[in-house]
């Protein structure tokens, strides 16, 4: 058998840039914990912890050491807490993300209800919301357009997850514009998030079977694998090589492979490797 990678797949820059900032703390020789995991990544989260990089829920209870801010950035509460305690922040929020938040914080100055495209409960999402509730506003999450509600005041202005499908923004937008609404749009959709579904997308095309490597608990991922199976029914979502069954394979050629934001090189590498060997 063949295996083909996706011409764009694996860790974005935001991701890497947390890993390299967490790495280097840990050089250092600091005591360091991440405010939840760093990346929706659980082989590497538990790697981190086996080098002394601790996973904590909040800063309650912290007793010194520097606090790593995952890639999916938090609410601004967080940061000022840490101010008041006397505690030491790495932020490594993605630089993407503190772009999202920065416009759904400029939506809400500015007077426009702000609507939020994206997974509610995903921490980014959380974020974001909190960014926008700055003035005391209202602000709507939606999962997509069949989630909005039947009253939406005006001005509208729209902000959305960055590792968001373009479109399911446009559904939304489209919606709205069919009521004779008018939002403004900040289309925040990281780009690399972009480039990785076009990919996964044409690759699911050209494959017999496709793997899709990946943490379960992210969310740029599981857009991946719903892109892929989509369009190659033989599509399958794995964290690690151990997961595949070869039967998965048979009959088949051309194998393809892709993963999500938060997948590091080598781990690809390990599912390829581990693919070619069947």
């Amino acid at each position: 058998m063949k295996v083909v990678k996706a011409r764009h797949a694996g860790a974005c820059y935001g991701v890497q840039r947390a890993l390299d900032m967490a790495y280097a703390t840990i050089l250092d020789g600091d005591v360091a914990h991440t405010l939840g995991p760093l990346i929706h990544n659980p082989q590497v989260v538990n790697e981190l912890e086996g080098r002394g990089v601790s996973v904590a829920a909040s800063l309650d209870g912290l007793d010194g050491g520097m606090v790593i801010i995952r890639s999916h950035g938090v609410i601004p509460q967080v940061k000022i807490d840490a101010e008041e305690k006397g505690i030491a922040l790495i932020d490594a929020t993605c630089p993407h993300v503190a772009r999202a938040q920065k416009a759904a914080a400029s939506l809400a100055e500015q007077g426009y209800h702000v609507i939020i495209v994206g997974e509610s409960g995903h921490p980014e999402v959380e974020g974001m919301t909190a960014y926008a509730q700055v003035d005391g506003r209202a602000v709507l999450v939606v999962g997509d357009a069949s989630e909005l509600p039947e009253v939406i005041e005006e001005p509208i202005g729209i902000v959305v997850q960055t590792t968001q499908a373009k479109e399911n923004l446009d559904a939304v937008v489209a919606a709205l514009e069919e009521r004779g609404l008018q939002p403004i749009v900040k289309n925040t959709i990281c780009f690399a998030t972009r480039q990785r579904q076009e990919a996964a997308g044409e690759l699911a095309e050209e494959v017999d079977a496709l793997v899709v490597i990946g943490g379960r608990n992210s969310s740029n991922t599981s857009r991946l694998f719903d892109i892929c199976k989509a369009r190659c029914a033989r599509s399958y979502h794995i964290e690690t090589p151990d997961e595949i069954e070869p039967s998965w394979f048979e009959g088949c050629e051309i194998i393809g492979v892709t993963a999500g934001a938060s997948t590091p090189e080598d781990q690809i590498e390990a599912v390829v490797t581990f693919i070619e060997a069947l």
